[in-house]
């Protein structure tokens, strides 16, 4: 006899694996370019570059599942991701270069236990963040990662001849209309996994063209287990520690604007405790990447568009991502299928996610009281000194390093810009009467 509610439960349980690789596919080349340009600026060899891609994506794996699961000290239990930001490669190369490879996982390791032990402290910050606050951040967020989907639709180096070549926007054009076609007269399960869909068509019209190469899986190894320290004892150098845990109080910041964006979509109300406990996860993970010779982890703010546009609010699929990406780090030649997709499909995209993102910002805001000016100035000024320091970072070129470290960033400048006008503006006004 036919079990009905088992076939529906492995339906259930396929539809969430899709959608799981699905958030993969969003954050996969995010975090792979960060070993891969640490890894090259230290002059790794083939061997050593191979181990550290697929441990990172590991450990990708671990750091989620430490974000996903509440226990009494870490997890937001959120539907994200976690991967490395792309904030700590200048830092990471410089110490590596200068002090060696001991020092850079030494202070990873040192930033690590400077986030866990912060966490509390940060938390209690939260009354810093309303709505003004919020939107104005999530709004950079994701109009401040255009960008870099418009950069990898035009094949992802602006100084390569090939750049803007019609071939690669036409193929990411029409990757995006694929997916603007599915949300438009798809329903159901093929309307939530349209992203995944637009990228595997994406992918398979320019393997059609002769256009994707598979080298890539033919040079790497079947299996892969991490190791700790594997590239040697981590050394604490005090200058080197400091650098990164300034660099995490800018991805905590952008963390912090996730965690209230998917709060806002899933309709849970974040809460300092919340936030310690995000906070803290973050920590851990990138203690353990330390450990294992990786990177510092924190929450990708790419995966909320994901969310939005699926409409899946449910954490099931993240698990399944969580579950592939350990897959994909014991198994660096199953990982390689994942690098054969263009860089110009990955931009067509994320186009609508990164807009997606930037879009839920806009509905926080609409939440504020705009009747009073003094709030429009609050977002106009945040957001436009933000999307100014994303477009034009070398403004910056005259500070001190130890400066440009945390302000070189259009995401922290919209934070700090918008909580220091909001106190000045909003925190001497008087209560509303009830």
């Amino acid at each position: 006899m036919i079990n009905v509610q088992e076939i529906r439960s492995e339906s259930n349980k396929f539809k969430n694996a899709l959608l799981g690789f699905q958030h993969l596919l969003t954050m996969y080349s995010g975090d792979v370019i960060v070993p891969l340009l640490i890894g090259t600026a230290l002059h790794f060899s083939a061997t050593d570059m191979t181990y550290l891609i697929s441990t990172d994506i590991f450990m990708c794996g671990i750091a989620t599942l430490l974000q996903l699961k509440r226990t009494p000290l870490t997890g937001i239990a959120l539907p994200v991701v976690l991967g490395c930001a792309v904030q700590y490669i200048a830092p990471l190369k410089a110490i590596g270069s200068q002090f060696g490879i001991g020092a850079m996982y030494g202070s990873v390791i040192g930033a690590g236990i400077f986030i866990f032990l912060i966490a509390g402290w940060f938390a209690r910050l939260r009354k810093f963040f309303p709505p003004v606050v919020t939107g104005s951040l999530i709004t950079v967020i994701g109009f401040s990662l255009i960008p870099v989907a418009v950069q990898d639709i035009g094949g992802g180096d602006p100084t390569a001849a090939s750049f803007g070549n019609g071939t690669h926007l036409l193929i990411g054009l029409v990757t995006l209309l694929i997916i603007i076609l599915l949300n438009a007269f798809a329903k159901g399960f093929f309307k939530a996994i349209s992203v995944l869909i637009g990228m595997l068509a994406g992918t398979a019209i320019a393997g059609a063209m002769g256009l994707v190469s598979l080298s890539a899986i033919g040079e790497a190894s079947w299996f892969r287990l991490p190791i700790p320290f594997y590239f040697g004892a981590p050394h604490f150098e005090w200058s080197s520690i400091v650098t990164v845990s300034l660099v995490a109080l800018t991805t905590m910041v952008e963390s912090t604007g996730v965690f209230f964006a998917l709060g806002d979509i899933v309709e849970r109300k974040i809460s300092s405790d919340d936030l310690k406990r995000g906070y803290r996860a973050e920590g851990l993970a990138a203690i353990l990447g330390g450990i294992f010779n990786t990177f510092p982890y924190s929450t990708f703010s790419e995966n909320v568009g994901v969310v939005q546009i699926s409409g899946i609010k449910s954490r099931k699929p993240i698990y399944y991502s969580a579950f592939f990406l350990l897959l994909l780090g014991l198994l660096p030649k199953v990982a390689a299928l994942v690098l054969i997709m263009p860089n110009y499909v990955l931009g067509g995209a994320m186009v609508a996610m990164f807009g997606l993102v930037g879009v839920q910002g806009i509905r926080v805001l609409q939440k504020v009281d705009f009747e009073d000016n003094d709030n429009l100035l609050i977002v106009a000024v945040s957001v436009g000194l933000g999307l100014g320091i994303t477009f034009y970072p070398q403004i910056l070129n005259s500070l001190p390093d130890s400066i440009k470290i945390i302000l070189d960033n259009g995401v922290v400048i919209t934070s700090l810009s918008a909580v220091i006008l909001n106190v000045l503006f909003n925190f001497r006004k008087p209560a509303p009467q009830q």
